[in-house]
């Protein structure tokens, strides 16, 4: 556990894939700590966190989500049962939560996404297959008390940062901004097109940049990696990144149709394990949507697969 300013706790627990950890945040508030993101619920979180908050000392008020990604929100009900206290998630948030870890034909629905976006189907499989890994360790809090953009949490503004998960809720206050998964210092995070996500993830990821420049936060703690000590910095470097990024992918583009899977290996490679390659496929995607609006793409479904040309 380290100690930022203002009286902040770092957690940092450990994740079995890349980057091998993420960050959860103890918050001091009027009535306890307020604590953000829980980890994966693996057997022995419920414990770990038992000695994580022995160590900080003084009961927890509650319990905030900032996405449903597995890091952040697996642990959520192991945090409920060990503290007694509310957790708090966004209304979306919790939506897409219940759409993805509560339902039990959701690989059915990604196995025809990756196959309708041009997936061979033993290599859909395979990439399926990898998603549900995380499945057993999903321990998410059901019925959490839902949250919208503006409101506040002992002090704490809600501030939403789409993109990186649609209904992804970031909180500001006093100049610090808990970031999540929205700005990352080294890595950049992943923004993808996934069955039954919003229809411009990219699109609304950079309005969110926008957004944080405007806000201008003095600082970021991010789940991943070290503080953000630029964030408005660091949100044009990212707008910066994915221009060129939408640059690449209209040079791969071309007269002739490629699935969303095709065009996966011009602009990241063909060495990816299935986890990356799952990964990659809706980044592409992400990237070819917002070609679409902005009219230098063109998408086509035929006999069942979408594709895409330059326009």
């Amino acid at each position: 556990m380290d100690e930022l300013e203002g009286g902040i706790r770092r957690v940092t627990l450990p994740l079995p894939t890349r980057p091998g950890h993420v960050h959860a945040y103890l918050l001091p508030g009027e009535d306890g700590w307020i604590v953000v993101d829980s980890g994966v619920g693996t057997p022995d979180a419920k414990e770990n966190w038992r000695r994580e908050l022995e160590h900080a000392g003084g009961p927890v008020q509650a319990v905030f989500i900032t996405h449903f990604h597995p890091d952040h929100v697996g642990a959520a009900a192991d945090l409920h049962e060990l503290t007694g206290a509310p957790v708090h998630q966004g209304a979306l948030d919790y939506a897409q939560c219940e759409l993805v870890w509560g339902n039990p034909a959701w690989s059915e629905r990604l196995l025809d996404w990756f196959e309708l976006h041009g997936a061979p189907h033993d290599v859909t499989e395979e990439l399926v297959g990898q998603s549900s890994l995380y499945r057993p360790f999903i321990r998410y809090q059901r019925d959490p008390l839902l949250m919208r953009e503006g409101e506040r949490l002992d002090g704490w503004e809600l501030v939403a940062a789409a993109g990186h998960a649609d209904g992804q809720q970031c909180l500001l206050k006093n100049g610090v901004l808990i970031a999540a998964d929205h700005l990352l210092d080294r890595i950049t995070p992943t923004v993808g097109l996934w069955p039954a996500s919003r229809p411009d993830p990219l699109g609304d990821y950079l309005a969110a940049l926008d957004r944080t420049i405007e806000l201008d936060p003095r600082i970021a703690f991010a789940g991943h990696g070290e503080p953000v000590t630029d964030p408005a910095g660091r949100a044009r470097a990212l707008k910066e990144h994915h221009r060129l990024r939408l640059e690449e992918t209209v040079a791969a583009l071309g007269p002739e149709p490629q699935t969303g899977y095709e065009l996966s290996f011009p602009l990241f490679g063909d060495d990816l394990k299935p986890a990356s390659r799952r990964f990659a496929i809706a980044e592409t995607l992400s990237h070819a949507e917002r070609l679409v609006l902005e009219g230098a793409a063109r998408r086509q479904e035929d006999d069942g697969i979408v594709a895409y040309t330059a326009a």
